[in-house]
């Protein structure tokens, strides 16, 4: 027998990666909406769930009482679904990133809390495993004192479609993974950003799809990001090409190939003698929307907060307009939330 219920909302391509995982963990759909009554319908026929489609997402929770709703949405509708929700007395999982601006979020935010419910965002890439190995060796100060980190995302995505008139389709649609991954693999929080957005020779989108940012982060530590999604040839991975330097040495991870890294063991010398870093093995089980959802869950049966919940997640969004502020300013921006 399920023990919790759930409406979905939003049946575009992402819900596919939410229905798999709900089933699996037995997880009541009692509820699919979407602006397009066929579309919650189609989905429902997909995975063969026994609830009714509809467009209207106030009735739909009044009438099936889930215990939370994930949300699907355009970033556009994440606000007012979430709050909705909220509202109704839901708990809320939702896709990145949190909102369409800051003003957006801070409301959130602000609604979960009157309302005593948890809203926390699938940040998906925190439930990974080498991610997770990464932040372990990061985090457990195997390499020292984090001095610095740097992260470069180059590739050449032909999408077609809305990106492609994006005002900033790097940093809007795609940084908000890599800033948030800087944060959970450094476990830092951003200070302030210096950055520069540019659309390159020969691009085919029409907004800044390119850019270069140096974020101060807590405790002195320096956050590079370069990246483009018009460069041709030699991509890195989606996930990023990073670099972790610490005081006593440093570690690799790219294309997202387990992560190597070396540290000294004798301080006398020119060049330091160093010796290669032994990983551990990775530890996480379900990946991805599944890992988010296990989160959601054990809130809900344990009362566990989830990683990233509102209140946390929030930060990860206001460096993705920092970077946009500072490029159109020109200067260094402080980030807030």
């Amino acid at each position: 027998m399920a023990r919790e219920r759930a409406v979905l909302v939003g049946a575009g391509g992402i819900s596919n990666a939410w229905f798999g995982p709900l089933a699996n963990e037995k997880v009541d759909v009692v509820g699919v909406v979407d602006i397009r009554k066929e579309n919650a319908q189609a989905k429902i026929e997909q995975w063969k769930l026994t609830c009714l489609p509809t467009t209207d997402l106030k009735a739909t929770l009044k009438a099936t009482r889930p215990d939370f709703v994930v949300d699907c949405t355009i970033p556009e509708a994440h606000c007012e679904v979430t709050c909705t929700a909220l509202k109704a007395g839901c708990h809320v999982i939702g896709e990145k990133p949190m909102a369409s601006s800051m003003g957006e979020a801070r409301k959130m935010v602000k609604t979960a809390e009157a309302c005593r419910k948890m809203y926390m965002v699938s940040q998906s890439r925190r439930w990974e495993g080498k991610h997770d190995l990464v932040k372990r060796m990061v985090t457990g100060r195997k390499l020292g004192e984090l001095t610095t980190a740097n992260c470069d995302f180059y590739i050449g995505a032909h999408f077609g479609g809305f990106r492609d008139e994006m005002p900033s389709p790097l940093i809007l649609d795609m940084a908000i993974h890599h800033f948030d991954l800087a944060r959970f693999m450094t476990g830092k929080d951003p200070v302030a950003v210096y950055a520069k957005e540019f659309n390159p020779k020969g691009s085919w989108y029409k907004g800044d799809v390119a850019a270069s940012a140096i974020f101060e982060m807590t405790d002195g530590v320096i956050f590079t990001y370069r990246g483009s999604w018009c460069a041709e040839g030699l991509h890195t991975s989606w996930n990023g090409d990073w670099r972790f330097i610490g005081d006593k040495g440093t570690l690799v991870y790219d294309h997202d190939q387990t992560p190597k890294g070396q540290i000294v063991v004798n301080k006398e010398g020119f060049f330091r003698q160093i010796k290669d870093m032994e990983m551990p093995a990775e530890r996480v089980k379900f990946g991805g929307m599944h890992g988010a959802l296990r989160e959601m869950l054990a809130f809900l049966r344990k009362g566990t907060k989830p990683q990233s919940e509102c209140h946390d997640n929030i930060k990860s969004l206001a460096m993705v307009f920092a970077v946009i502020e500072s490029s159109r300013k020109g200067k260094r921006i402080p980030i807030v939330w």
